[in-house]
């Protein structure tokens, strides 16, 4: 670890003085991959700079014991800057060893999501629907962007399914956790007889694949179809034909966008979720062919595996994955989802750190 983190403080310094040349400056493209490396890296660079200044603290108490002689004064100041120095080096050491462990690459990356019914009928179309307001309202308080692709709507308000894409910075990083199933715990409004029902509806969460990650021959691997949308939107939407719907002849995946009225934007967001879908599936092909390899510290991402309960008589969200339960579920569902996605990420860490700790051992 300490060559990391001396390596990392000399590059700090480096990119630092580099910053400060005309010929960069000048240079754009370079001097925002330079800033954007430099932010990156100043926060262990500063934390390295405190644990350096904890040694040296460290080791001017230890001589100044050595010097102390019997003046009792002394020694009893020089011990306590000893413990306390001790005990602050400890800490930073933890964590460094955090801030140093390797980062998800998809983890700044925009994000397709996909919010579909599961067991209870018209009940878990409507429970759908709550997720999708949910995931709304925090993107709306990140300032991240959302835009539905596809959706089937039914009579009641529910979605059967619904595809919808998040642009922002970091949007992955702090949603990747929602994958898999949602269950819901309440009484629906259709039953006469007040009992609770139990509901599911299951959340992929795919980071957006670049052009660069995954090419695709439109002319030998692609049908691309347009027709007439369907559902809400007026005139215009029913009489053009502005709906697309690809499918990737190899593996057979088909993908529909028919929210926007041009058709080529709803053949770029078709493009975008058919990317992020391939790269998922490349994604998983490669988790299975590496043994012993977790997708996820916090779960396996799969979209079959039970990760939340949502019941409403009791208030309660119930994350099975860290067996964390907070009773604030009329703030949980209108967006406030920091404090469990916080916790999440601790717990994702502290495995990684765990396991990281275990290989060196």
């Amino acid at each position: 670890m300490l060559s990391k983190l001396e390596n990392t403080a000399d590059r700090f310094e480096e990119i630092g003085l580099m910053l400060t040349q005309q010929e960069i400056v000048n240079d754009t493209a370079k001097y925002t991959a330079l800033m954007k490396e430099y932010s990156e890296i100043a926060p262990i660079a500063q934390k390295y700079s405190e644990l350096k200044k904890a040694q040296r603290d460290n080791d001017e108490a230890k001589e100044l014991i050595e010097e102390a002689g019997g003046d009792a004064e002394i020694r009893q100041m020089a011990a306590e800057q000893l413990a306390a120095s001790a005990e602050l080096i400890k800490e930073l050491n933890e964590e460094l060893k955090i801030m140093l462990l390797p980062k998800d690459p998809n983890d700044e990356k925009n994000v397709v999501m996909e919010i579909r019914g599961g067991a209870g009928g018209e009940e878990s179309a409507l429970f759908a629907a709550s997720l999708f307001r949910m995931y709304s309202l925090y993107a709306a308080s990140k300032g991240w962007n959302i835009s539905v692709t596809s959706a089937n709507e039914t009579e009641l308000g529910g979605y059967k399914e619904i595809c919808f894409m998040i642009d922002g910075s970091g949007a992955y990083s702090r949603l990747k956790y929602e994958s898999g199933v949602h269950r819901v715990q309440r009484v629906p409004e259709t039953e006469s007889q007040g009992r609770i029902h139990t509901s599911t509806a299951t959340v992929a969460v795919l980071p957006e694949a670049q052009e660069v990650e995954l090419s695709l021959n439109e002319a030998t691997e692609l049908k691309i179809d347009v027709f007439r949308a369907s559902g809400a939107g007026g005139q215009h939407i029913n009489k053009t034909e502005s709906a697309v719907r690809i499918t990737h002849l190899p593996t057979g995946l088909v993908v529909e966008c028919q929210d926007e009225r041009s058709q080529h934007k709803n053949k770029d967001k078709a493009m975008r979720v058919l990317r992020s879908r391939l790269l998922e599936m490349q994604q998983a092909q490669q988790d299975k062919e590496i043994a012993g390899k977790r997708r996820s510290m916090v779960g396996t991402g799969d979209r079959s595996e039970r990760i939340r309960t949502y019941n409403f008589p009791e208030g309660r969200i119930s994350d099975h994955r860290i067996g964390l339960t907070i009773y604030k579920l009329d703030a949980f569902l209108n967006g406030a989802l920091d404090e469990v996605i916080d916790a999440l990420a601790l717990a994702d860490r502290t495995a990684l750190l765990a396991e990281s700790n275990s290989e060196v051992t």
